[in-house]
């Protein structure tokens, strides 16, 4: 069992964001959330509920399910390099 890291989520969005080249203005409009409450996520201070995430995959076109996966992905190497 992995515990959750807040930070995480933001880590995984802003690198899957910039590996495409997409800005937060354009991305967040892809997305269809406002471009504060991307940078609020992407820099940890605020956690996104499941219809955000939902939207956000969709946005990398992508399932829900992968981007929640690359987030465990993230947290266990994380918490790998922190041992």
């Amino acid at each position: 069992m992995i515990e959750f890291e807040k930070n995480a989520v933001g880590r995984v969005i802003r690198r899957l964001r910039k590996e495409r080249k997409l800005s937060q203005e354009v991305f967040s409009g892809f997305a269809v959330i406002a471009r504060s409450h991307l940078a609020m996520i992407e820099n940890g201070t605020k956690q996104p509920n499941f219809e955000t995430i939902w939207r956000i995959a969709l946005a990398f076109n992508m399932h829900p399910h992968q981007l929640v996966k690359l987030i465990e992905d993230e947290i266990r190497n994380n918490s790998n390099q922190a041992e």
